[in-house]
């Protein structure tokens, strides 16, 4: 029989969703939340993009029902926190990847599809279709740069490759119980 590290992923998944409600309102703005940015990148280093995807959705809907967050909680993390993930493994596990992977899903396509989301379904007027690029690139820059130091310490110090070895996805030998 074939096990997996899938609880570890599911525990770490539920820590980064904690964290990142919790952390949230700390620097936050309107339209920008550097925190989020800090959970998104970490989680896609550590869980990849699919989790990386998961923690952001998870945290932007407890936001929102929570704090009252309007749909910028979703907009402007679901894409950066995918392509943190997606650009980090294909740089074959560079953090300046990731980072860049979040600057552009967040500060870029995220800020562009919060128009007309903000728009339409929220009712909010006067906005334009680059409204929240410049707040958005600015948060992304702060967490990013939270996160790519934070990383890079890791890294330096063994504890990154540690970590992310005893999270990865693999089938782990079934050892027998005399």
């Amino acid at each position: 029989m074939k096990k997996s590290n899938y609880l570890r992923r599911m525990v770490m998944l539920a820590m980064f969703v904690a964290l990142g409600v919790v952390i949230s309102p700390i620097l936050r703005v309107e339209g920008m939340c550097p925190m989020a940015h800090l959970i998104n990148i970490t989680c896609a280093v550590f869980l990849g993009p699919a989790y990386s995807l998961l923690c952001a959705l998870l945290i932007g809907i407890i936001r929102m029902a929570v704090m009252g967050i309007p749909p910028l909680a979703l907009t402007g993390a679901i894409f950066g926190a995918t392509l943190s993930g997606v650009f980090y493994k294909l740089s074959k596990g560079k953090i300046i990847a990731a980072v860049l992977g979040e600057i552009i899903g967040t500060g870029i396509i995220g800020a562009i599809v919060s128009y007309p989301v903000m728009t339409y379904l929220w009712g909010k007027e006067g906005l334009t279709l680059f409204f929240y690029v410049p707040s958005f690139i600015c948060g992304t820059l702060i967490g990013g740069s939270i996160a790519y130091l934070l990383l890079k310490r890791l890294e330096v110090t063994g504890a990154l490759k540690r970590m992310q070895e005893g999270l990865k996805d693999y089938p782990i030998k079934d050892e027998k119980v005399a």
